[in-house]
């Protein structure tokens, strides 16, 4: 049976930060695999919203699927990588232990619009 989720807005980063619209997780809908967020957000005038600025935070085994649209982000972790993600592109990031990483929109973005995902691998099983 097919169920449409409609999405809530919380904030990504924090209190102060950029709103992202949060199809996954939802209470109603809690047995949805590896997956465990779904995030979209823009299109957004970075002049009005700020932007990006995820500051440094950990993962632990996960991995993060992250497509824009329009803007750019820089991508920066703690083991001195630097990724930027650009439109039409798709940036996968594999979270080992031990690692932070920070997302940021670039000065030169004016609009800002992408989706994300964030999953973990299943537990149990082969």
């Amino acid at each position: 049976m097919w169920r449409l989720m409609t999405p809530r807005e919380v904030p990504l980063g924090g209190p102060r930060a950029m709103p992202v619209r949060r199809t996954l997780p939802q209470r109603q809908r809690s047995l949805i695999g590896a997956w465990c967020f779904l995030d979209h957000y823009g299109p957004d005038r970075v002049s009005e919203s700020g932007g990006m600025e995820v500051a440094p935070h950990p993962h632990t085994g996960l991995q993060t699927v992250s497509w824009l649209f329009t803007g750019e982000i820089e991508h920066r972790d703690s083991a001195g990588n630097v990724a930027m993600v650009r439109p039409r592109e798709v940036n996968l990031m594999t979270a080992g232990h031990g690692i932070s990483h920070s997302e940021v929109s670039t000065p030169e973005t004016t609009v800002l619009h992408g989706a994300q995902a964030l999953g973990g691998a299943a537990r149990g099983g082969a």
